[in-house]
C-alpha cells in the first residue's frame, strides 16, 4: 500500500515503513495510491479546525461535500474532545457551536469525526483507516 499525501499538506505525517507519494488530491490530505477517488482522510489541527468551521466554513463545507461522494472518508482532529472544547485564543467561535457543526456534518455527510489526543495518535488513526479501507476493498474485489 502506497500512501498518497496531498501536495498542499503543510505539516505532513510520517509513515515509517510505508512509501508515501506526494501529489495533488481533489479531496482530503491522505489517500491510497490507486484509490484516490474512493478514500480520503482530512486532517485538522485544532486551530485549523476552528478556522475551517468559522471563517472558512463555506470552503470547508464544499470539501465535505466532495468527501461525501467517496466510498469512505473521515475527518481526523489532532485534539481530544475535551481539549477541543477550549477554543484557541484567536477564535470567537463558541466551542459548543464548533462541536455542533462537526456532529451535524458527520450525519449530513456520513463523515466520521475522530478526535485523537494528539498528532501522534491522529497519525496512527489515519494510517489504520487507510489500511482497513484497502483490506476491505480488496476483500470485496475478490468476492
Amino acid at each position: 500500500m502506497r500512501i498518497v499525501q496531498d501536495s498542499r499538506e503543510k505539516n505532513p505525517y510520517l509513515f515509517p515503513g510505508h512509501e508515501v507519494v506526494v501529489k495533488g488530491l481533489r479531496s482530503g490530505d491522505y489517500s491510497v495510491d490507486g484509490y484516490e477517488h474512493e478514500v480520503a482522510v482530512e486532517r485538522k489541527e485544532i486551530q485549523d479546525a476552528y478556522g475551517s468551521i468559522g471563517g472558512g466554513r463555506e470552503r470547508f463545507e464544499a470539501e465535505l461535500v466532495r468527501l461525501a461522494q467517496m466510498k469512505y472518508a473521515a475527518l481526523v482532529i489532532e485534539s481530544s474532545l475535551t481539549s477541543f472544547l477550549v477554543a484557541p485564543a484567536y477564535s470567537d467561535l463558541n466551542p459548543k457551536a464548533a462541536i455542533g457543526s462537526l456532529l451535524s456534518w458527520s450525519v449530513k455527510y456520513r463523515l466520521p469525526v475522530f478526535f485523537c489526543d494528539d498528532r501522534k495518535h491522529a497519525q496512527a488513526v489515519t494510517l489504520k483507516l487507510l489500511q482497513f479501507f484497502v483490506k476491505y476493498r480488496t476483500q470485496n474485489d475478490r468476492s
